[in-house]
């Protein structure tokens, strides 16, 4: 239960930096019930990958640039992030899902807005 929540959290933060950025979109129309249909499974989905690369690509990515999260004292994070949203966008490109991420401050904004969006739900959903 506990996974499926963080994946809705994310969703939600997912379409909340989609809907405030322009170069972070998914494929299908653009307005109606169509829309909801043709973006809902790939949200979700994008959501799931970008857990998955949370947990599995972001930990490594950090330790190795200790020197660089400390040399900028933690703005290197905001790179990190950047980058952990791109791969998404990659991960979900490769699978045919139609998520895109353009541009590297597109995606350092993005990872932002997903950051404080899941901050908030969880803060109202109460995370155990």
């Amino acid at each position: 239960m506990r996974i499926v929540l963080r994946v809705l959290t994310t969703a939600v933060a997912v379409a909340v930096a989609a809907w405030l950025f322009d170069g972070i979109y998914f494929d299908g129309a653009a307005n109606g019930s169509a829309e909801i249909q043709d973006k809902i499974v790939p949200l979700i989905i994008v959501s799931a990958i970008l857990g998955l690369v949370g947990a599995v690509v972001k930990p490594i990515v950090q330790i190795l640039s200790i020197p660089l999260i400390l040399l900028t004292l933690g703005l290197f994070l905001f790179v990190i992030n950047a980058a952990m949203l791109a791969l998404t966008s990659a991960i979900a490109n490769a699978f045919d899902i139609g998520f895109h991420v353009d541009g590297f401050w597109t995606a350092v904004g993005g990872s932002i807005v997903i950051t404080i969006v899941t901050w908030i739900v969880d803060g109202f959903v109460g995370e155990d």
